[in-house]
């Protein structure tokens, strides 16, 4: 049993004042507002619940701050860095991957991500001349030496494109046969215990044939499991979409399949308001990427329309050139801003825009991951972030604006200790294990020829 006394919690019908909470087999089992610290509580100032990283390639952790030169040509874009990655994957090998994974959840915990969902379609060490589980036993070592929640999302990955049905180059590293994603999907939930959550997923509309991903549909909705894909994240693939299948990608899914609320559909970037209005309707959750997809030049979600018609999004690391979720939900408004060129874009059902980021966040990233909704209540897993009371950052902010002060204050995170399934796993800031893993990433990145 642990015990924790909070000054100020926000618990799941609101802010509340003095709670305790008492944590039990990585529940909350009691959680009781207006009490007295106990003899043996930890006293912490605020406790908010942790947040769900819906979309994460972890081993890209290792690409950050490495595609930032101009080149030669002057054209540089998403299908440029695409080679530049594809290049990092043709050398990560299992103990690599462990490596580079264990340092990004480790980094995610610091900043009060509590789970994450691994996009995985790494399903071949360089060299290997077939598939096997290693690659998903690294991240699944990765996720219990941080003690992240994690959701695995196996990917399959078939073709280059739309009118080429072989994949090219490195995309061998990634690619599958369907009836070898069903059986890895398969043997993956087999082998897995009850701190990992296996999905499916593909990779895009792009790379699998509609048969399977009908086929890898199915089996998401008959096992029940969330089921992710990329979609409609540059206006290339929008375009080469119009000419293979007729159809904008987001009017051909939803004309296609029977999308629904265990749909995870990342980034979605471009999609017409007829596109968007059906989407929202559907209850699916649209994971949003910003700091990435500011980074690869994307461009910019219709946010405000996806939420006046009912949508719901997650949010995500993605590439990992920043880790850090309020800083995406900073991101994500200040995008809205710049091109409405108007302020407090997000604040729909409430007056305050950080409160509606981070609900909106906190939501749709437990729906994305197959979670219950991440709120702090008894019977609730207790995944959760400790602030600061004290800190500049939190100072004179009362419960109306503490959730605004945290996204839109741009500065280090107020965060003391990050609690995920019962265990303190981050303590005075730092994640339990960070001095090795942070060693452990250097000596891999140097051995792969990287650093």
């Amino acid at each position: 049993m642990v015990e924790i006394f909070a000054r100020k919690a926000l618990i799941q019908k609101g802010w509340a004042e003095n709670v305790r909470l008492a944590v039990n087999n990585g529940l909350l089992e009691t959680v009781e507002e207006d009490a007295r610290p106990g003899p043996n509580d930890t006293v912490v100032g605020i406790v908010i619940p942790g947040l769900a990283n819906a979309h994460s390639h972890a081993f890209q952790r290792a690409l950050a701050g490495r595609t930032e030169e101009r080149s030669p040509a002057g054209r540089d874009n998403f299908w440029t860095w695409r080679e530049r990655m594809y290049a990092l994957a043709g050398k990560i090998d299992p103990a690599a991957l462990t490596a580079i994974a264990t340092q990004a959840y480790n980094e995610m915990l610091a900043s009060g991500y509590t789970s994450v969902a691994e996009f995985h379609y790494l399903h071949r060490a360089p060299g290997a001349a077939r598939a096997d589980e290693s690659m998903f036993l690294a991240i699944t070592d990765a996720a219990r030496q941080s003690g992240i929640r994690l959701t695995y999302v196996p990917v399959l990955y078939e073709r280059a494109g739309f009118e080429s049905p072989q994949p090219i180059g490195s995309q061998q590293l990634f690619a599958l046969e369907i009836d070898e994603f069903l059986e890895h999907q398969s043997r993956a939930a087999e082998i897995s215990d009850a701190s990992v959550h296996v999905a499916a997923g593909v990779h895009s509309l792009r790379a699998v044939t509609t048969s399977s991903l009908q086929q890898v549909a199915d089996l998401a909705r008959q096992i029940g499991v969330p089921m992710h894909l990329h979609i409609a994240e540059q206006q290339r693939e929008v375009d080469e979409c119009l000419s293979s299948y007729g159809r904008r990608p987001v009017r051909w899914l939803l004309e296609n399949l029977d999308v629904d609320e265990s749909w995870c559909l990342v980034h979605a970037t471009h999609m017409d308001t007829e596109e968007l209005a059906s989407l929202a309707s559907t209850g699916a959750v649209v994971c949003l990427c910003p700091s990435t997809e500011a980074n690869l030049g994307d461009g910019l979600f219709s946010l405000r329309r996806f939420l006046e018609a009912g949508g719901r999004f997650a949010i995500g690391s993605d590439s990992h050139i920043s880790i850090n979720p309020f800083e995406e939900l900073r991101w994500l408004e200040y995008g809205q801003r710049l091109a409405a060129q108007s302020r407090n874009i997000a604040a729909f059902e409430g007056a305050h825009v950080g409160r509606e980021l981070f609900m909106q966040a906190l939501h749709g990233g437990a729906q994305a991951c197959g979670q219950a909704p991440g709120e702090i209540t008894a019977g609730a897993p207790a995944d959760l972030v400790v602030l600061d009371d004290d800190d500049p950052m939190l100072v004179g902010h009362d419960a109306t604006s503490l959730l605004d002060a945290l996204v839109f204050s741009g500065y280090r995170l107020p965060i003391e200790r990050v609690m995920v399934n019962g265990v303190w796993r981050v303590i005075n800031g730092e994640p339990v294990g960070i001095e090795e893993s942070s060693r452990d990433f250097a000596a891999a990145l140097q051995r792969i020829g990287v650093a």
